[in-house]
């Protein structure tokens, strides 16, 4: 039987893997060069999008590659075929909702490498799309997560007010003394939280 084509080989190893994996760990994986694993995700990208009726699309996380559903499909997929939302991704989901727009780089810097796996579920679940801003991404959350939260709002910066309301009734921020986590990124003006709500200096 002769040897499947590194292309074949890439999308069933990132299909399979169900996860993002860095051009090093798939040359590793393969037992190929990182220059043929570059080769054959440009050329796998031409693939997928020629393909038609496909359901699949090769997407870049940072500098890993994952095979997901194509955005367009979220919404016409039965519930059976959508992931749930575990608690880890609910965490960080949290952190994007309260900081949006927030950098990929600050997730990074506050749950570790885990964050560019849980910016990719996300943004195939529908609840964040993430948009290049340098050498980073932008991410926010969509209207699909005000539906799934009951949020009245679906501009970013009323969203952004309104879930950090829900998390000071819960407790788990008072002003000054709010965690790391909850605390804005460089640059944004630290402010009783009803008044960062509004004029967060990253807007």
């Amino acid at each position: 039987m002769s040897t499947p084509a590194l292309e074949t080989l890439l999308e069933a190893t990132l299909f399979g893997a169900g996860r993002s994996m860095t051009a090093e760990e798939l040359s590793e994986c393969l037992e190929v060069t990182n220059d043929e694993i570059n080769e054959s995700i440009e050329s796998l990208q031409s693939t997928l999008k020629r393909r038609r009726g496909g359901a699949l699309c090769l997407s870049e996380v940072g500098d890993r590659w994952a095979i997901e559903v194509k955005p367009n499909l979220a919404d016409h997929l039965p519930q059976i075929a959508k992931p749930t939302v575990s608690d880890a991704l609910l965490k960080t989901l949290s952190l994007i909702a309260y900081h949006q727009p927030m950098s990929q780089s600050r997730l990074v810097e506050l749950i570790g490498q885990k964050a560019y796996d849980h910016v990719r579920a996300l943004s195939q679940l529908g609840l964040i799309d993430k948009r290049r801003d340098g050498n980073t991404r932008r991410l926010g959350t969509t209207r699909r997560f005000s539906e799934m939260f009951s949020c009245p709002h679906v501009e970013r910066k009323k969203v952004r007010k309104w879930w950090r309301e829900q998390v000071d009734a819960a407790g788990l921020t008072s002003g000054p003394s709010r965690p790391e986590a909850l605390m804005p990124e460089q640059g944004q003006l630290v402010l009783p939280l009803e008044e960062e709500s509004e004029n967060s200096s990253a807007d």
